[in-house]
């Protein structure tokens, strides 16, 4: 059984979601200990235990020390279930986090998924749904990875309430990238949006965002989306000759909208200004897929995170991948590494509902 020093690196949820999303790939059982030690409430929270429980569910695993405020977690898992999953968060808890834990072992197996999620999709410390399905779905299609998102409803912090749903096909073979080049900009496309307040607040976040982009020709549209709370957020998404990047801000009572706009805008002029291929998020995100590519992959990112170092350190463990970190932390760097054997998994169709209200 594979040891886990959970307060390793920044020492938060994303070694958790990795462990759990490997695990269940690998049919490799994990012993997590030191579960997000030194935070003001360490060990598991509720939004963390969701993913415990939707991992168990799609794996039908074995888990111990699942309860809120755990510093200890045994997960065991056996074969992994494709199906169509119901996963209520309960709160404002990010559906795009909880899909961080599900979505390879799904993506791996050998029938179709669908997925509903109901809890927060614009939310502080996690991928918008926007960025799911404009940058994180269309990125890894270039490896061959096919999901499509959509979305019924918005949830917002603290209400939360939205819903989403995604459809996963079985991707047989993935190859590796090389995004190491960016090239021109081809066009800059974005969304100022507003959930049950003044649609003026969306017009001033979109006026921010031009006024920020002097220079730059950017398409962004205001929209007033339904949700059973109230939020404004603005998404931006670049498209560059070789990969897109996506930027968001979320707006906050006291929060001015002007501030909004000009966020967003400001994360993608520091990304500019690198002339690096991809944006501190999906780097994070992608070297999960990458190490199960076949052969070299390697790629440019605008800033090496803590949780882009925390992902390898857990891929690592899991699957003994080889990889190259070309950079400090806080810049721009480099990444190379070489995907792992294709991992087999033994699967069954299945229905299941899981509610975590």
């Amino acid at each position: 059984m594979l040891e886990i020093d959970g307060s390793y690196g920044e020492a938060g949820g994303q070694i958790l979601r990795t462990s759990l999303s490997l695990s269940c790939l690998s049919r490799k059982p994990f012993r997590m200990f030191n579960i997000r030690k030194g935070r003001k409430k360490p060990g598991l929270m509720p939004q963390h235990l969701t993913c415990v429980r939707a991992a168990t569910l799609i794996s039908n695993a074995g888990v111990k020390g699942d309860h809120e405020g755990s510093m200890e977690l045994i997960f065991e898992p056996e074969e992994v279930m494709p199906g169509d999953y119901y996963f209520d968060i309960g709160t404002a808890g990010s559906t795009s986090l909880l899909l961080q834990s599900i979505l390879p072992p799904l993506i791996f197996s050998e029938e179709k998924s669908t997925i509903t999620l109901k809890g927060g999709t614009h939310v502080p410390f996690s991928p918008t749904f926007h960025y799911l399905s404009d940058v994180f779905s269309p990125m890894l299609s270039k490896l061959g990875i096919r999901l499509s998102f959509g979305i019924e409803s918005y949830g917002f912090y603290p209400k939360g309430g939205g819903k989403i749903h995604a459809d996963i096909i079985p991707a047989k073979d993935i190859q590796g990238i090389n995004l190491t080049e960016r090239g021109d900009i081809i066009s800059i496309a974005g969304i100022s949006g507003i959930g049950n307040l003044p649609l003026s607040i969306a017009e001033r976040q979109r006026a921010a965002v031009l006024k920020t982009l002097t220079g730059f020709k950017a398409d962004i549209e205001t929209i007033d989306v339904p949700t059973p709370g109230q939020g404004t957020f603005v998404f931006l998404r670049a498209e560059t000759d070789t990969c897109i990047a996506g930027f968001s801000s979320l707006g906050e009572r006291g929060r001015k909208a002007e501030v909004v706009g000009e966020e967003a805008a400001k994360e993608f002029l520091d990304y500019y200004s690198t002339e690096a291929c991809l944006d501190p998020h999906l780097s994070d995100q992608i070297v999960l897929y990458l190490c199960l590519a076949k052969g070299e992959s390697s790629f440019t990112t605008s800033r090496i995170s803590n949780h882009l170092l925390t992902n390898l350190w857990v891929i690592e463990k899991f699957l003994g991948v080889e990889y190259k970190i070309e950079g400090e932390i806080g810049s721009r760097g480099r990444i190379t590494m070489v995907g792992s054997r294709r991992i087999e998994l033994r699967t069954r169709g299945f229905s299941g509902l899981c509610s975590t209200d």
